[in-house]
């Protein structure tokens, strides 16, 4: 586990809700050293993989995404909430430990067989990826890997989302 960048995770009790402890990337984002590292260590687990893009998640996924689709040589492919994109769009709803969301993503952002990457911020319950994952199965899109800067392991959300490479920089 990179020490340098686990240090600059920060813990905000009680965030969004009582009971939550929030893990906040800012302080690891404001340092341009250890991001750039992050980055780095993300993008070699997938350097050899051929990826066409890498499939951003609103809106913390495309502070990593986009790097780390430019180090990859790969474009980025966004993922957002309804209403959010502005061509034609398809959409996947998927549970959550407090209900249900919805996100949204072009219809022609992935040609059938493109090999994708997906990048996030946190790997929770696997809610969120799930939804992806089903979006990118519409179009038809070869799933390479599900990149995350931090894995929050006692959520159980890689059980959600298994028989992927799935690559964790920091593991909770």
């Amino acid at each position: 586990m990179p020490q340098d960048i686990q240090k600059l995770i920060r813990d905000v009790p009680d965030f969004p809700k009582p009971g939550i402890m929030f893990k906040d990337i800012t302080p690891l984002l404001v340092d341009g050293q250890a991001f750039h590292r992050a980055i780095d260590l993300m993008a070699e687990h997938y350097k050899k993989h051929k990826i066409d893009q890498v499939v951003c998640v609103e809106a913390r996924g495309f502070i990593l995404g986009a790097p780390l689709a430019y180090r990859l040589g790969a474009g980025i492919v966004p993922v957002r909430k309804p209403g959010k994109l502005p061509h034609e769009t398809i959409q996947a709803t998927y549970a959550l430990e407090y209900g249900t969301d919805t996100l949204e993503i072009h219809k022609d952002a992935i040609p059938a067989g493109g090999r994708v990457l997906i990048a996030d911020d946190v790997l929770a319950t696997g809610g969120t990826v799930g939804g992806v994952l089903k979006l990118i199965e519409q179009l038809q899109g070869k799933v390479v890997g599900i990149a995350f800067l931090i894995e929050l392991g006692f959520l159980k959300g890689r059980e959600k989302i298994k028989g992927h490479d799935i690559f964790s920089l920091i593991r909770y």
